[in-house]
């Protein structure tokens, strides 16, 4: 019996030992050591709001299956990238489409869809977040369309419905071109352009309204500050910049101030958890080195531009985007790339100024002619990012929310304002409204 007793309180001292020398889940990556950040990259869902692939579709007849071939996007860069959602940038060139926007749009998002319907074993084209969500538990790649340039619409809030209708889920107010009801960034100091009073025109404003009503994402990417600070009063649901930068570090006036970083933050209803800033990998954009060297090649890349026109012009042929942005990728070739780091600095400061909450991943890939920092030739070299970013110490948890967890906690409450508002009968901003009619004896 004495032995019995000194076995059991043996054993019971050696439980107590392990009980206190069990590590709780802080130490467990020091047990461990530490986490690996190709590791967080493959657990991530990985979103990025902004591709201009689809001129690739139409012009060169480009399938996401053939080698980049100087892109940045195929399904092997995909997957190697683990890049779970992107959005297909459907872009107008406003000048070579003049005439026929929506015939042009119509044919980008026919392109893009067809690039679903080719490959139904690895991609799912996808119009919601749970559709994104569901593309990942399928192992499969998401695919979703985004209007780059309110001149899609042309005008017509009938355009804008049917866009929705064939998977559109947000629209850029803007390109670089002002259209009447919204001001770019790109013209608004030029005093040959019309430009509306207030930043948005009423017809602007319902816009806007429809667009919160419809659950499509209002971008404010390119527009004008005093466009940005109207929609953000207008609108009911948080907004996106899907791919923008910080102007304190980058001196573009695409790029957002500190004080436009915060308000994006706080954008949306009194309830909302505010919107979220997508960086863009863009050179011109992230280095004000690369930017300086870039805007001092401005006139000879004019003026090789105006010869290429001339030259297809004189031959009769019809040139595409895809002639001038080989044309443009050769000249800009000849700038120094700047260093990763331009690109961390860029979400780090976005992460300081606005929260960790609200910044993402806005590449612009096969929209830049190229022209990424070091190290980002495609999709492939997504996993960098979240390396460089675990270097200076963001979690894994930070990471899981700039890779796409802050884009998809937008597109849900953007989808929940949808509903609240369908559920309304307010009259549009153009009509009258109900204080402003006779009222009765």
């Amino acid at each position: 019996m004495k032995i019995q007793i000194l076995i059991v309180a043996l054993l019971s001292a050696n439980l107590m030992t392990i009980a206190q020398t069990k590590p709780n889940k802080t130490s467990l990556s020091q047990t461990h050591g530490p986490l690996d950040p190709a590791q967080v990259h493959r657990s991530a869902l990985v979103i990025d709001t902004h591709e201009d692939t689809p001129q690739r579709f139409v012009d060169d007849n480009f399938d996401l299956s053939d080698p980049l071939s100087g892109g940045q996007i195929n399904l092997d860069a995909i997957h190697k990238g683990n890049l779970g959602a992107s959005f297909m940038s459907i872009w107008v060139e406003p000048d070579l489409f003049k005439g026929h926007y929506a015939r042009r749009t119509l044919e980008l998002i026919d392109a893009s869809r067809e690039q679903a319907a080719k490959h139904p074993d690895q991609i799912k084209f996808s119009t919601s977040a749970a559709d994104i969500e569901a593309a990942r538990r399928e192992h499969k790649y998401a695919m979703l369309m985004g209007i780059e340039g309110g001149h899609s619409i042309e005008d017509s809030l009938g355009l804008l419905r049917m866009y929705y209708d064939l998977g559109v889920r947000y629209m850029t107010l803007t390109w670089s071109n002002s259209n009447g009801w919204a001001d770019s960034s790109g013209d608004d100091t030029d005093t040959t352009v019309p430009h509306t009073k207030e930043g948005l025109s009423e017809f602007g404003k319902d816009v806007v309204y429809e667009m919160n009503r419809l659950g499509m994402i209002v971008d404010i990417s390119h527009v004008s500050d005093k466009t940005f600070y109207r929609t953000l009063i207008i609108t009911r649901a948080p907004v996106i910049a899907s791919h923008s930068a910080a102007r304190a570090l980058c001196d573009a006036p695409r790029n957002m101030t500190d004080d436009m970083l915060r308000a994006a933050a706080n954008s949306g209803g009194p309830e909302s958890k505010g919107g979220v800033v997508m960086v863009n990998f863009y050179s011109g954009f992230i280095s004000q080195a690369y930017r300086d060297a870039q805007r001092a090649q401005k006139p000879e890349v004019d003026k090789a531009t105006a010869d290429l026109k001339a030259k297809f012009k004189a031959e009769g042929k019809e040139i595409t985007y895809s002639d001038l942005e080989k044309l443009q990728r050769q000249m800009a070739d000849s700038i120094p790339r700047p260093p990763l780091s331009a690109l961390i600095d860029q979400i780090d400061h976005i992460a300081k100024v606005a929260g960790i909450d609200h910044v993402g991943l806005g590449s612009d890939f096969d929209g830049v002619s190229g022209q990424l920092p070091e190290g980002i030739d495609s999709a492939a070299d997504l996993p960098k990012i979240t390396a460089a970013l675990m270097a200076r110490g963001y979690s894994a948890a930070d990471c899981d929310k700039i890779l796409g967890g802050n884009f998809m906690r937008v597109f849900k409450e953007v989808e929940a304002v949808s509903k609240q508002l369908q559920a309304e009968n307010r009259p549009k901003i153009t009509e009258k409204q109900p204080f402003d009619k006779p009222q009765k004896e």
